[in-house]
C-alpha cells in the first residue's frame, strides 16, 4: 500500500502493473528531454543578442520540427497500445469472481463455487483492531490465489462505482445494468488495498477494498472452511 509522502507508484504486484510502470518511466524520460530542450532554447533566446538570419526562414528547420514531434508521438503511442490490448485480453481464466458495488459496500461471489458469496463492509474506526488501518480495513476480505489468471466481473446495483486496485494496475467502472470484465493476476502473496474511485454519494470515502492474495493450497483450505 501507499505510505505517507509517497511520490511514485506502489510496488507492482502484477505483470500488467510492471508494464505500466515501465511505460510511465519511458514517457517521463521523453517529457524530461523535451522540457530540457525547450528550456535551453528559451534561455538561449533571452540571453543571446545574436541572431542567425537563415534560421528565421528555413524550410529545413520547419521540416524537422514537424517530423520530430510526430516521431516522438509514435514512440509513445506504440507501447501504449500494446499495454492497452494486454489489459483487455483474457486468456483461459482459472476462476471467475463477480463483484457488485452498492451504496456503500462491495459484495463478492465466487461463481465457480456453490454458494460462496459475502458482503464486504468497512470496519468503523471505533471497532478497529490494534494496528488496523483507518478507512481501509474491511470485515470480509476478498481472498484469491496467486499466479493464476482470474476474471473479475464488475457491476453495480445502484449508482456508478469503480473497483480500483493500484498495486495490480486495475481500475474498472461498476455500471448499473452493465457487466464489465477485467483480468487479475498477482505474482506475489500479500495484502493489497484499494478504494472506490468513482464519486458515488455521501459515503463514497467509506468503500475500501482489501484483497488477500495467498498460495493456491491456502486458498483451497480457506474455501473449504466457508
Amino acid at each position: 500500500m501507499a505510505y505517507p509522502f509517497q511520490l511514485g507508484f506502489q510496488d507492482a504486484s502484477s505483470p500488467i502493473m510492471e508494464e505500466l510502470m515501465h511505460f510511465h518511466d519511458h514517457t517521463l524520460m521523453i517529457v524530461f528531454l523535451i522540457s530540457s530542450l525547450v528550456l535551453y532554447i528559451i534561455s538561449a533566446m533571452l540571453t543571446t543578442k545574436l541572431t542567425h538570419t537563415s534560421t528565421m526562414d528555413a524550410q529545413e528547420v520547419e521540416t524537422i520540427w514537424t517530423i520530430l514531434p510526430a516521431a516522438i508521438l509514435i514512440l509513445i503511442a506504440l507501447p501504449s497500445l500494446r499495454i492497452l490490448y494486454m489489459m483487455d485480453e483474457i486468456n483461459n481464466p482459472a476462476m471467475t469472481v463477480k463483484t457488485m458495488g452498492h451504496q456503500w459496500y462491495w459484495s463478492y461471489e465466487y461463481t465457480d463455487y456453490t454458494d460462496l458469496s459475502f458482503d464486504s463492509y468497512m470496519i468503523p474506526t471505533n471497532e478497529l483492531a490494534p494496528g488496523g488501518l483507518r478507512l481501509l480495513e474491511v470485515d470480509n476480505r476478498l481472498v484469491l490465489p496467486m499466479d493464476i489468471p482470474i476474471r473479475m466481473l464488475i457491476s453495480s446495483e445502484d449508482v456508478l462505482h469503480s473497483w480500483a486496485m493500484p498495486a495490480l494496475g486495475m481500475k474498472t467502472d461498476a455500471i448499473p445494468g452493465r457487466l464489465n470484465q477485467a483480468t487479475l493476476s498477482s505474482s506475489r502473496p500479500g495484502l493489497f488495498y484499494g478504494q472506490c474511485s468513482e464519486i458515488c454519494g455521501s459515503n463514497h470515502s467509506f468503500m475500501p477494498i482489501v484483497l488477500e492474495i495467498v498460495p493456491l493450497k491456502h486458498f483451497d483450505n480457506w474455501s473449504y472452511t466457508l
